[in-house]
């Protein structure tokens, strides 16, 4: 442990004003995790355990081969390393990291869900995901004795097995055979597979939440930094990443986006890929909006629980403007270097491909945020660096980043 006299030169002159800055991105920082809105079992350790289970459980499947694990791998920082996400089928954009989304007001690169339980649901019914319906998503609890008893033990009573057998294979969103089987459902059939169904979300999200970022080598930097302790400080962070830090917050102004202790603003830009004068045909935020406000388990829907003046994010949400045209949710930084390829899009496949694209980006005709930065290639080396002494181990308990074993 170093004295509070080290006397030990900084490899830059940081001001104050530079250091109270990134001070602001140090992960001691970061406030205690938002409440969950509509899940009261969020933080109870059974939800979790049974989330556990659920996130890798490949019956929630179509073909009994797809588990929340295929496209959020523990082992690959909770994404699995493609350009687009493969379920059953190919996703049109990249599987965002689950890791700090309990941080999130919104949800998936367009915010179309606002809270993690209702995430977790939307990727169950998609056909090119898991591709099962919510019926045969209840269908596989009401047949495990295990889920069985654990669900009532954390939500309460279950929907009587022999509805649930006898059910057809239905859902809102399913196919056409499959919304048609819906409809003919009885309205007290439909909200019971649904309330089943959102308590599925609710587990997922207890397990969720556990998903944090640990410190890295910049945060080191940081807490050695402001007590001026700057041998410690300066062989956590090298000269070079310090360059790059002090482009991230200045020339370059990455810290326009990527702020606070995450370093995401949780908001929505347009990032330029399709090039400054071209319409995005993934128009993202602006079309997810309306999603957002149709989806039934959004925290004004009838299965979240939560009072209409506690919803305040949704009431007051933006729907309209171009600056939602192609825009989409900032990612975190953090643990950024192992989670190639990168953008909503997967098209770059290494950091300094990134560096490049904003380096040479243009105002686009939906948004004047984006300005070239006109970088050396020193300095593009050296923003990397920055990037690179981001990453850092989960703070996750080891035994929730592998599947559980059945003696838990």
């Amino acid at each position: 442990m170093l004295a509070a006299c080290d006397r030990t030169e900084p490899h830059l002159q940081w001001t104050q004003d530079e250091l109270a800055i990134i001070g602001t991105l140090w992960l001691g920082r970061l406030p205690e995790m938002p409440a969950a809105k509509g899940n009261p079992v969020a933080d109870d350790p059974r939800a979790v355990e049974l989330g556990h289970r659920l996130f890798f459980d490949k019956r929630l499947s179509a073909n009994q081969g797809i588990a929340c694990a295929n496209c959020h791998h523990p082992q690959l920082q909770f994404t699995d390393g493609l350009p687009r996400a493969q379920g059953l089928g190919v996703t049109p954009r990249k599987s965002m990291s689950l890791v700090g989304s309990a941080f999130s007001p919104w949800q998936f690169w367009d915010g179309r869900r606002d809270s993690l339980w209702a995430q977790a649901l939307q990727p169950l019914e998609d056909p090119r995901e898991h591709g099962i319906t919510r019926v045969e998503a209840v269908r596989v609890l009401s047949r495990d004795p295990n889920y069985r008893t654990v669900y009532e033990d954390i939500f309460g009573a279950f929907p009587d097995r022999d509805l649930v057998e006898s059910l057809p294979s239905a859902s809102p969103l399913g196919q056409s055979v499959e919304r048609d089987a819906w409809s003919k459902m009885s309205p007290v059939e439909q909200s019971q597979i649904s309330a089943a169904f959102a308590n599925i979300g609710r587990a997922l999200e207890a397990y969720q939440r556990q998903l944090q970022y640990g410190p890295s080598p910049f945060d080191e930097f940081v807490q050695a930094a402001t007590q001026d302790q700057w041998a410690t400080a300066n062989q956590a962070l090298g000269e070079q990443a310090q360059r790059g830090l002090r482009l991230f917050i200045g020339k370059a102004n990455c810290i326009h986006c990527h702020n606070g202790p995450l370093l995401s603003n949780n908001e929505f830009h347009n990032t330029g890929l399709e090039g400054p004068g071209v319409l995005p045909k993934d128009r993202g935020r602006v079309d997810a909006v309306r999603k957002l406000l149709a989806d039934e388990f959004n925290c004004l829907g009838p299965y979240s629980g939560v009072e209409r003046q506690d919803c305040d994010e949704l009431r007051f949400v933006k729907t309209s403007g171009i600056e939602l045209v192609g825009a989409f949710r900032t990612v975190s930084l953090r643990n950024i270097a192992e989670r190639p390829p990168y953008m909503h899009t997967g098209q770059f496949s290494t950091l300094e491909e990134v560096v490049e694209h904003y380096d040479r980006a243009q105002p686009t005709i939906i948004s004047d945020e984006l300005q070239p930065l006109n970088l050396s290639e020193q300095e593009k080396a050296d923003l990397v660096a920055f990037l690179r002494s981001l990453s850092g181990p989960l703070a996750t308990p080891k035994r929730l980043l592998s599947p559980p074993s059945y003696e838990e």
